[in-house]
Formats: structure tokens, C-alpha cells, sequence
């Protein structure tokens, strides 16, 4: 697990590079195009302005291993993992929410734009694009260099756990403490927020992808069953929890035999899934705990009261939210619409525009 922790500068949250002429800055209403995008490790989302959001696709492009030229991208491509034959490889470009992959991910983001944006000589295209907390200055330099490439003239930058705090509501500019923990698919971001500003974050490279990977691992040991990605995230979806249920639930299994080669099926329950995903919900608690224990005591005694708000596909996780309210103590609430709060944030910024642009 890599972890990155520190406290962070307002007067860089927001992040913002520019190849637009002042011909068309003087005419944003007729030459500028907005777009949020929450360029996710396991979906990218986007938010078009005064439309709301109007792409939601995996973040998986499948290429031609001999030329590296995409043939699908998105809900096609993800359709081929672990389906396809040896010319054709199905690949995730997005690692720990950060970019592995520059050119695959450029193809990725230029076919999303190009399906909600229409780019001429006399169009202006601003994106707003979610990074993780706390990445380094290379990385955020390929996510911009990315969205240049696919189209954009305009990119700014923001962190996801501000973002996510916007999209869900929270009053970050109040002079009250606002604490989220966004829950991604390659990241857990996790943040507590005054005056517009971040007073303590933290990032840790545990998400939707490691609870997969620890189900693949913990089926394989146990029952030498081997199972790919797609199949661990179904069980995540549908026995998947952090806490005791009232009913335990079960889930018809099916995967290759580790010592016969041949394929078998077996029924799984919620306690073992439950197990399986244990020491990863256990890093995001401690995460957590370790932020609280950081801030002022005045923002602690705010928190008492609004407790910590979950978003992001891993806080469906089944009594995720009790999970952390007992080891904190605090009241947990789910987001009304945890998927989306990092892409709502980015439209919510790109609604307001100019109240945020003077924290380039």
C-alpha cells in the first residue's frame, strides 16, 4: 500500500493551464464548451454543462496487440475482459487512479469527449478534470497533457475529495468542518474541509479494485477456484459487506479448478466475502481514524455533530457505514448518489465558474 498524507495549500486546490485566445475568452457564451470528467480506475464519468451527466462508462479500452490501435472502448471493451483471443488484449489504462498507460489513455478520453462534445475551429472546450489527492506533479502532468490531446484547450485540475464534497453537498465554504471519504475504485480519499479549503487529507491506495483482487485471492486459497475480475465484482456487488447482516446471503460461484484445469462452481457465503475484504476495510478505517486524530480540536467537535459523509462506488458496500461508525464513534451517512458525487462536483464548479477561478 502506497499512502500519501499532508496538509494542503488552498491557494493550490484548483489547478489550471490554458491555450485559449482572448478572442474567445470575451465570448464564452458562444464559442466555449464545459465538461467535467471523473476519470475514474474503474469508470469515467462525465459531466456536460447545463446537461448534467451524460456519459458513464468503464475506464477499459480494447486495442490490437500488434498495431496498440483501439478497436473498443468502454461498456465494448470491458465486455471483452478475459474474453478475448491472442491479437486482442482488453486494458485498464487508469492504475490507483492515476494514468499507467499515456497513449491508451488518450485514445480513451478523446472517444469519451468526442461522444459529448462537438470541437470546431470556433469552439472553445474547457474540461475539469478530478484527480486523486495528493499525486505527484509528473502524474498530474499526464492527466493534463492527456485531456490537451484529446481535445481540450482549457484543463483545470481538483483534487476528489473536493470535488466529491461539492457534488454532495457539503458546505466547504462554511467555517465548519466537512468531513468525506470517497471510496474509488483505485483510491480512498479522505478529507476534512473549512473555509473552501482542505485542512487535512489523506490518499491511500485501497479501493474497489483491491477488494476484487483480495475475493480473487481469498477463493483461490481457500477452494482453488480461480476466478477473473469481472466475476470477483459480482460477488463483491451481491453478498459483499463490512458488517454481520441479519441474513447472511450466498452466491453461485463458477471458475476454473486450480488443480484439474476444468471448470467448477461452488456456493460462497457473505461471511467469507466479509473475511476475504477485511484488512482492506480496515486500512480505509485506520485511514480515517489517523485524519481525525489531525485536526484542530474545533473541527473534531463539528464533526461530532455532522459526522463523515461516504461516496464513491465502494461505499455501496453493504453496512459499510456502520463498519466505520463504530470504530469512530461517529454518525456515517451514504451519499444520496455516491457514483456521481466526483463528476457533480466538477459540473457544480463549472456552474460557478467564476467564483472559482480565482484559486488557479
Amino acid at each position: 500500500m502506497v499512502e500519501v498524507s499532508f496538509d494542503y495549500d488552498v491557494n493550490k486546490l484548483f489547478i489550471k493551464e490554458t491555450t485559449t485566445t482572448l478572442m474567445f475568452k470575451r465570448f464564452p457564451g458562444l464559442f466555449t464548451q464545459a465538461i467535467g470528467i471523473d476519470l475514474g480506475t474503474a469508470n469515467t464519468l462525465v459531466f456536460l454543462k447545463d446537461r448534467g451527466v451524460v456519459l458513464r462508462e468503464p475506464s477499459v479500452v480494447a486495442i490490437r496487440t500488434s498495431t496498440r490501435k483501439p478497436i473498443a472502448v468502454g461498456n465494448e471493451a470491458r465486455m471483452m475482459l478475459g474474453r478475448t483471443p491472442g491479437d486482442i488484449q482488453a486494458l485498464r489504462p487508469m492504475k490507483d487512479g492515476v494514468i499507467a498507460d499515456f497513449e491508451i489513455s488518450e485514445h480513451m478520453l478523446r472517444y469519451f469527449i468526442g461522444k459529448v462534445a462537438r470541437k470546431s475551429l470556433f469552439t472553445n472546450l474547457t474540461v475539469v478534470v478530478a484527480v486523486p489527492y495528493g499525486i505527484t506533479a509528473v502524474e498530474r502532468r499526464a492527466v493534463m497533457d492527456s485531456a490537451y490531446r484529446a481535445g481540450a484547450d482549457d484543463v483545470i485540475t481538483i483534487p476528489e475529495p473536493v470535488a466529491s464534497a461539492i457534488g454532495v453537498g457539503l458546505p466547504v465554504e462554511e467555517p465548519t468542518g466537512s468531513m468525506i471519504v470517497d471510496i474509488g475504485g483505485g483510491t480512498t480519499e479522505v478529507a476534512v474541509l473549512s473555509l473552501g479549503g482542505i485542512v487535512h487529507a489523506r490518499s491511500i491506495r485501497v479501493g474497489g479494485d483491491e477488494f476484487d483482487m483480495s475475493i480473487i485471492k481469498y477463493i483461490r486459497n481457500s477452494y482453488n477456484l480461480i476466478i477473473g475480475e469481472r466475476t470477483a465484482e459480482e460477488i463483491k456487488i451481491k453478498i459483499g459487506s463490512a458488517y454481520a447482516l441479519e441474513q447472511e446471503l450466498t452466491f453461485e460461484v463458477k471458475g476454473r479448478d486450480n488443480v484439474t484445469g476444468l471448470p467448477r462452481q461452488l456456493h460462497l457465503t457473505s461471511q467469507e466475502v466479509r473475511e476475504a475484504m477485511a484488512d482492506n476495510i480496515n486500512l480505509i478505517i485506520e485511514a480515517i481514524k489517523g485524519s481525525l486524530e489531525r485536526i484542530p480540536p474545533e473541527l473534531s467537535a463539528d464533526l461530532v455533530d455532522r459526522g463523515i459523509v461516504l461516496a464513491g462506488g465502494g461505499s455501496l458496500i453493504r453496512k459499510i457505514d456502520r463498519a466505520i461508525s463504530e470504530a469512530t464513534g461517529l454518525p456515517v451517512f451514504v451519499a444520496e448518489d455516491p457514483l456521481c458525487a466526483v463528476v457533480n462536483g466538477t459540473g457544480k464548479i463549472l456552474a460557478n465558474s467564476s467564483r472559482w477561478s480565482g484559486r488557479d
